[in-house]
């Protein structure tokens, strides 16, 4: 039910009608003179967030033609965003400049409008009200008189040149660089992903390592996906989780949302994902500019289901979900001495095949793209190569749902072994096997382990 005024047009809500409205605001905080309500519906620009918004309350200064919607007056004045590693603060007025909006990407309307800036980045950085106030970007903490507290978030001691003792192992680590020679059975602990290439870290005493880039990731940090702060801690041994970014399940290191009650939680691979973001795939940066209600699908995969927020490129119609975007783009192959390279699906012709599966790509890699190596013309689908589940840890004791336990295996002996559920030859790198059952039960992927492990009454 509404109440509509046929003079001016005017709908208002029920409750909105019964509700107290003040006419005068007598000291409000973003401004210095008695603010009026301005009694209609008109395109009137707000000051504070630059929008146009007829069904929000404007108040308007006669003295120095000031425009504010109600709710805008009570904005906060210093916020720490995710978008941004410094606090930012309101500023009513902007530098002549164009500057981008740190969120939307937008421009900033330095003209008319008040926006959030930053007071340590030389005024190089700003973000529109409504962007830094949205729920997913800002804790909804007010910090105006709040001290800046320096955390230690160093996530090593260094003791020496090329040698570390890293928080999430008990061992001193040396700094090597790779020789070139793929061994499938060396992966990093953080990522999960095999050392391709590049400096990493081993460990003086046993067979740890992670990637240079994996240990120097902070203990804490803000990610452009979260408000709330996360930290990094090691899911070895019995744990499993799924990342809240890619969906995908992992035993690799986590960071966990520090706020009580949030589950909010992130693979290795997605919290290393910043701004701007530098996709091999793409030519320009990409970032996360786009709306969550908004949901186009991803260019390489097509799929708009699964996953909060996408990267996107500013400067054309580019989108990449994060299950795609953190896919290794160059990988190795154990049976090919060159660096393999992402390719789309569309690039597959009727006659390539997976080297692996022996099924042609077409099948599956016109939906999600493959493998390709150009110098010798070797081709894998995705899944073939890396498996469903690439940033599980081989040769771990993991519990499930419904307290079932299962150990993950290497797929590397001469016969395969046969799933359980699907009936077929497990093709991934890693098969599941159910620990706790009176008869031993193969399953080729944590799908079939769930579905399989039902079917089987297979419980703890």
């Amino acid at each position: 039910m509404l109440y509509y005024c046929d003079l001016c047009e005017i709908f208002v809500h029920v409750h909105c009608a019964q509700a107290t409205i003040p006419f005068f605001i007598d000291q409000p905080r973003r401004h210095d003179h008695t603010l009026t309500l301005f009694p209609r519906q008109a395109s009137l620009t707000c000051n504070v967030c630059s929008l146009v918004n007829e069904l929000h309350l404007t108040y308007i200064c006669a003295i120095c033609d000031y425009v504010a919607h109600k709710d805008c007056i009570y904005i906060p004045h210093t916020i720490r965003i995710s978008r941004h590693h410094h606090r930012i603060s309101f500023n009513p007025s902007l530098p002549s400049q164009v500057l981008p909006c740190g969120v939307c990407r937008r421009e900033v309307d330095s003209d008319h409008c008040g926006a959030y800036t930053c007071n340590k980045c030389n005024g190089c950085y700003a973000v529109h009200t409504r962007c830094a106030l949205r729920h997913d970007i800002w804790d909804g903490i007010e910090l105006e008189g709040v001290p800046e507290e320096e955390e230690d978030v160093e996530p090593f001691t260094k003791i020496a040149d090329g040698i570390i003792f890293h928080f999430c192992h008990g061992h001193h680590l040396k700094l090597e660089t790779s020789t070139g020679v793929y061994d499938e059975n060396k992966f990093c602990q953080a990522c999960v992903l095999p050392i391709y290439g590049g400096n990493f870290y081993s460990c003086v005493e046993c067979d740890f390592i992670l990637h240079e880039t994996c240990a120097y990731a902070p203990r804490k940090k803000v990610h452009p996906l979260h408000p709330h702060p996360l930290q990094l801690k090691d899911a070895s041994g019995e744990q499993i989780f799924c990342c809240d970014a890619c969906t995908r399940l992992s035993n690799g290191f986590i960071y966990k949302c520090t706020k009580e009650g949030c589950d909010y939680k992130l693979d290795m691979r997605c919290a290393l994902v910043s701004e701007p973001f530098e996709y091999q795939g793409h030519q320009d940066s990409l970032f996360l500019s786009l709306n969550p209600k908004e949901k186009p699908p991803c260019h390489v995969c097509k799929s708009m289901e699964g996953r909060q927020q996408v990267l996107n490129c500013t400067k054309c119609d580019f989108v990449i979900c994060f299950k795609c975007a953190t896919l290794p783009y160059t990988p190795r192959y154990k049976h090919d001495e060159h660096y393999l390279v992402f390719c789309r699906g569309d690039e597959a012709g009727d006659s390539d095949w997976c080297e692996l599966c022996e099924g042609k790509l077409t099948v599956g890699g016109e939906k999600e793209g493959f493998y390709k190596c150009n110098d010798c013309c070797t081709t894998l689908h995705i899944n073939c190569l890396l498996g469903i589940t690439p940033y599980l840890k081989p040769s771990q004791k993991i519990k499930a749902r419904f307290h079932r336990e299962y150990q993950l295996l290497r797929n590397n002996s001469q016969s395969r072994p046969f799933c359980n559920h699907c009936k077929i030859h497990c093709p991934y790198p890693i098969y599941w096997t159910n620990l706790q059952a009176s008869t031993l039960y193969t399953y080729c992927s944590s799908y079939c382990a769930r579905r399989g492990g039902r079917k089987a009454g297979i419980r703890a």
